[in-house]
């Protein structure tokens, strides 16, 4: 009788079927899921397979297709301001900030963005140095710089002259 006794299964602990059944359903879910995004066009499958066609060289539609997928460019120059270095005090720590930038301007504008260069430097200097070590700290630092200073150089340059500013180089050592 003792050995009955110590072969019957513990009475703690059922495996229960319900997280299998919930695996299941979380399954069938997520593949009728996929399948709608994919047969509406929610999520696009760009790889096709090769026809005859496409296996000889693109075909006279094909580059039609290209041409029209393909948005042109915009008519557009770009201005290299000159390096600017900023020595900033922190705390009885001397750093210096390097800063080198493009300007992306409309074609036609070019020459009258070039014209008033020495402007716009002075109005980079002056930000800059305004500027204090705290300002850095943020994960976006240089996206705010960019879009404060592209403010002010379209302020300088008129409307429509200026398009974007091309950070090249901030260091701060």
């Amino acid at each position: 009788m003792t050995d009955a006794a110590t072969n019957a299964p513990p009475e703690g602990k059922k495996s229960g079927k319900k997280p299998l059944i919930i695996s299941v359903l979380l399954m069938i879910i997520g593949g009728t899921g996929g399948y709608f995004a994919t047969s509406s066009g929610l999520i696009s499958l760009s790889r096709e397979a090769p026809t005859e066609e496409s296996e000889n060289g693109p075909t006279q539609q094909d580059a039609a297709d290209t041409e029209q997928a393909v948005e042109p460019l915009p008519d557009i120059e770009y201005v290299a301001l000159d390096p600017v270095v900023v020595t900033m005090i922190h705390t009885e720590q001397v750093f210096n900030l390097r800063f080198r930038a493009q300007l992306e301007v409309n074609a036609p504008y070019k020459e009258d963005v070039e014209k008033i260069t020495p402007r716009i430097i002075d109005v980079l200097n002056s930000y800059l140095r305004a500027l204090e070590i705290e300002d850095f700290k943020d994960g976006f630092a240089l996206t705010k710089i960019r879009g404060q200073l592209l403010r002010r150089f379209q302020a300088v340059a008129g409307k429509g002259r200026i398009r974007d500013v091309l950070v090249m180089d901030f260091t701060l050592n």
